[in-house]
């Protein structure tokens, strides 16, 4: 064996002196070090015992906190999960009153076939709204309303008429949809200026 390794460390050397200094100089029965008394036995364990319960209301806290955030986390998975299909069924509803709209307008004298279809198309268009809305996707008009970048998507901006307050919606070419109170699509509107 080597020296280094059967001669003992300067802190092992010191911590031998120490135990044998104590067991040799000792008188039986008696001990070194003084016992605590119980009062600082209690205030050792109180402030432990404070310092349990600190980081057992944290950790309770933490817990609570992730168990909201991950209650909102699913609620809001659950609730817009179909967000890209609702916007294309939204383009659907679009493109049903773009077709609506292009069809001539009502007159008394026109085929009775044509009366039959407009109002036709007018119940399917109504039903399929209506289907929208059970489901969370709500149509948001804007024509008339003040402009909301929120809401709607400024397309262009012409000056106002008479009577209109600037940054007016004076003209919607599509609505503003969305889904659970959340913005699916904005409207494209043309809004009053100065």
């Amino acid at each position: 064996m080597s020296d280094t390794q059967d001669t003992p460390t300067p802190a092992e050397t010191a911590a031998a002196e120490a135990q044998n200094g104590a067991h040799a100089g000792a008188k039986p029965g008696t001990d070194t070090a003084t016992p605590p008394t119980d009062a600082e036995r209690i205030a050792a364990l109180e402030a432990e015992l404070a310092q349990m319960r600190d980081k057992w209301l944290r950790a309770e806290a933490d817990m609570q906190n992730l168990r909201t955030r991950t209650k909102r986390e699913i609620e809001d998975a659950r609730l817009y999960a179909v967000q890209k299909f609702a916007r294309d069924v939204v383009e659907t509803a679009e493109n049903l009153r773009r077709g609506l709209d292009s069809l001539p307008p009502a007159a008394d004298d026109e085929p009775e076939l044509l009366a039959k279809l407009r109002g036709g198309f007018d119940s399917v268009e109504r039903a399929f709204v209506t289907m929208l809305e059970r489901h969370g996707i709500a149509k948001v008009d804007a024509q008339g309303q003040q402009f909301d970048p929120e809401l709607h998507q400024a397309m262009a901006e012409q000056p106002a008429p008479e009577g209109t307050t600037p940054g007016t919606v004076i003209q919607a070419w599509t609505p503003a949809w969305t889904l659970h109170g959340r913005l699916l699509k904005p409207a494209m509107v043309v809004v009053a200026g100065k």
